[in-house]
């Protein structure tokens, strides 16, 4: 007897092949048989003609910090991921020394948009090392199966401590790192991630420590991944940080290379063809390099409390250290705004925000007097008023004290763009960003838009295409070997859904987090039902009661 047969589903293996109707049974946590067979189960589903898919792989998610407070790794389970690799852009919280914990702590509530406070709140600080943090995973559980990277700004804060963020590494720090990083890989990290972008900031805008490191300390810590002969590299591109130089690492170490966040950028239209490009010559010549691409809108909610969307910008970070009266006297400044609209009308390859003032909006006024305003662009706002986008935009926050909240479209705006980027044969749909910015926006529903929006809506891509976009394609990159398809043997981790209403919902603000802080929160649309290892997390109405974990450390991987 099986444990859980589906009846009459539409199977989509994630190999891209067409759909056929058939039925899958689980035993064990796996897929037992598939297609059309005799035999009872402890329970049916008659799916009627819904969609049966492997669950979903979110591969850049910022799970590190909320998976120690959190098993269920809420909302993503509801929304039909069934693994979550997080560590990216190598802002991890392993390794860490105990007189290092409110660093790290500081630098993740600005680079990341995350609460201090629920960071000191829900934290179990029972680890120091990597290999700790991941039997840490391992002894409490998951709802979803986790795999997790080394990071590579956590290593330099291990070995350099407060000089992490300031300067070069020396020879004997670099091989220190390169020690903890083969420790790392040993106990089961899935790869080495990083990042050289300088929208990444650390608290008061100093840099995260590895936009520090040299060439040639990437080259020394990537070598590791090539010495254990596995792993993901993975790399959030500076516009410094050259195609070339990438393929380069993949070249001397045989590894796959993830190259984010490659966004359109409306402003500067080709330049995220040119890195598709590079990336797509790469791979001719045996290079194995992916371009991690977004299939929703870049849109973020924001206050001048923390405006991520503008800290990217120069001429913004003479005032991100400044606090209170010192900040509001800085930014109503007439030389600081001029030197700001001068950047903004200066061509760049790559900045989140751009100028485009028609894509910002006023979502919500402090002041009962500036209710009028909401729903209205900043674009709109100024000509009305006869002032310049920017002064509108800094005058109403002063006004009311840094409370307005505003929303930005910043990239992947142009959907034709995007569906262009989204059908490179060597692109890797996501950057879902789960777990952080989390009261900027959530795209942990991402995979619900690529079936919804992107395919039935849009027609931009097959169904069948876009499932082994969300399963059998990362399963290959990451290298879960028994993950990722519709096949007998394989985990039976599975997504039910409707076709012709699958989707993500309206976002809303829930208060679920340590203290009661709130977040931005996105419903499933159409979903009715997810299983890891074969057994339900979540149905039509979300997570399930009880909070199961059935989720497994998925150490290694990618050989």
């Amino acid at each position: 007897m099986y444990d859980l047969i589906f009846r009459n589903a539409r199977l989509l293996d994630g190999t891209g092949a067409a759909a056929t109707t058939g039925d899958l049974a689980v035993l064990g946590g796996r897929i037992a048989e598939i297609g059309r067979f005799d035999g009872t189960a402890r329970a049916t589903i008659d799916a009627d003609g819904l969609a049966l898919m492997p669950g979903i792989i979110d591969n850049h998610t910022h799970y590190d910090a909320q998976v120690t407070w959190d098993a269920s790794l809420a909302p993503s389970p509801a929304l039909g991921v069934t693994t979550a690799v997080i560590g990216n852009c190598g802002f991890t919280i392993a390794p860490c020394r105990p007189a290092d914990r409110e660093l790290v702590m500081r630098n993740l509530t600005q680079v990341e948009g995350m609460s201090l406070d629920v960071l000191r709140r829900g934290i179990r600080w029972d680890f120091e090392s990597v290999p700790e943090y991941l039997d840490m995973l391992e002894r409490r559980g998951t709802a979803v199966n986790v795999a997790a990277f080394a990071g590579h700004s956590s290593l330099r804060t291990y070995v350099m401590g407060e000089d992490a963020p300031r300067r070069a590494a020396t020879t004997a720090e670099v091989e220190r790192m390169r020690e903890l990083l083969a420790e790392a890989m040993r106990a089961g990290a899935a790869g080495f991630a990083t990042s050289t972008s300088p929208a990444h900031n650390g608290e008061g805008g100093v840099p995260m420590p590895s936009r520090l490191a040299s060439d040639d300390e990437l080259r020394a810590l990537v070598d590791v991944l090539g010495d254990c002969g596995r792993g993901v590299f993975m790399l959030t591109k500076g516009g410094h940080t050259r195609v070339d130089f990438l393929e380069d690492l993949a070249a001397r170490t045989g590894r796959p290379v993830v190259i984010a966040a490659l966004l359109h950028n409306k402003t500067n239209p080709q330049a995220v063809f040119d890195d598709l490009a590079a990336i797509d010559a790469a791979n001719r010549r045996g290079r194995r390099l992916l371009g991690a691409v977004s299939c929703c809108p870049l849109t973020m909610d924001f206050t001048l409390h923390s405006p991520y969307p503008l800290e990217g910008l120069g001429a913004w970070q003479h005032v991100l250290g400044l606090k209170g009266d010192a900040f509001k006297a800085a930014i109503a400044a007439p030389a600081f705004r001029e030197g700001l609209r001068a950047e903004l009308r200066a061509p760049a390859k790559f900045r989140l925000f751009n100028g485009e003032w028609d894509q910002v909006q006023v979502v919500q006024a402090a002041q009962a007097r500036h209710r009028p305003l909401e729903q209205k662009s900043i674009a709109a706002l100024a000509r009305e008023a006869g002032s310049d986008p920017l002064d509108c935009m800094l005058d109403l926050a002063l006004a009311e004290d840094l409370d307005t909240v505003f929303t930005a479209t910043l990239l992947n705006s142009d959907e034709d763009a995007v569906g262009r980027m989204l059908n490179h044969p060597h692109s890797l749909v996501s950057l879902s960003d789960a777990g952080a910015h989390l009261t900027f926006f959530n795209d942990a529903a991402f995979g619900l838009h690529l079936l919804g929006h992107w395919s039935r809506d849009l027609g931009k891509m097959p169904l069948e295409e876009a499932v082994r976009r969300l399963t059998g394609q990362p399963a290959a990159v990451f290298g879960f070997a028994d993950r990722g398809l519709l096949k007998r043997g394989h985990a039976a981790d599975l997504l039910l859904f409707d076709p012709a209403t699958v989707g993500r919902g309206a976002k809303r603000r829930v208060h679920d987090l340590p203290g009661g802080a709130g977040r931005l929160h996105t419903d499933a649309v159409g979903v009715h039902g997810v299983w890891v290892n074969g057994v339900e997390v979540a149905d039509s109405t979300g997570l399930r009661a009880g909070q199961p974990r059935p989720g497994r450390l998925l150490r290694g991987g990618a050989g």
